[in-house]
Parts: C-alpha cells; structure tokens; sequence
C-alpha cells in the first residue's frame, strides 16, 4: 500500500505567495513521476505541473514563471510553489504519484487534495 498526504492549501490574497507540499509513504520502490493537478469548480482537473527522473520539469502555460514544482527524494515529498497568485488558481489541488510499489507493481496514485482560495 501506498499513501499521499497533502498539506498547505489556504486562504491568501492576490499576488501573494503559498507552498503545498504532498509526501508519499509505504512499500514504494522507486518513484517515476510526481505530478500537480488542479480542478476548479465546473472545470476538469488540468496538469499544473510534473517532475520526472532527472529533476526535469514541466508546467501549464498559465503557471509558467509562477510556479516552481520541486521533489526532495530522500523524504519522497514533492512540493508545489505558487508565487503571484491570481483568483484563477484557486482550485482544489491535489498531488499525483507514479511509482514501483512492492513487491513490483506500477501504482498511480493521488492526493486527497488541499484546497487553495485566492482572494482578489
């Protein structure tokens, strides 16, 4: 078994800054993937932002320059830096993990998501 839990979603006002962080545990192997995801009410649930082996990176367009998407291995936490918020990005954010789980299985796993308001 594999568990995610998420933590630092709030309230904050436009143009200011928050930082989630989402931390796996259990009989994990190795992780190939971790990824954020944000699902506005009404809307789908959109890629925000992944990081993959070799620290590489990737970000939605609407983040880009805003968003730093970071992974501390050692700890298997991935966090998510938003800066210069705007109302947009308030949405219910949750992590997502691709990893090798014992005793050799493939796992997608997600976050129970942590909400994020942004007041304007």
């Amino acid at each position: 078994q594999v568990q995610v839990v998420e933590s630092g979603g709030g309230l904050v006002q436009a143009g200011e800054s928050l930082t989630l962080s989402c931390t796996a545990s259990g009989s994990i192997l190795s992780i190939n993937a971790m990824d954020w995801y944000r699902q506005a009410p009404g809307k789908v649930r959109e890629l925000v932002a992944g990081i993959g082996s070799g620290d590489i990176t990737k970000y939605a367009d609407s983040v880009k320059g805003r968003f730093t998407i970071s992974r501390d291995n050692a700890k298997n936490t991935v966090y998510l830096q938003m800066s210069s918020l705007k109302p947009e990005d308030a949405a219910v954010y949750y992590c997502y993990y691709n990893v090798i789980a014992k005793p050799w299985r493939y796992l997608d796993v997600w976050g129970q998501g942590t909400l994020v308001t942004v007041s304007s």
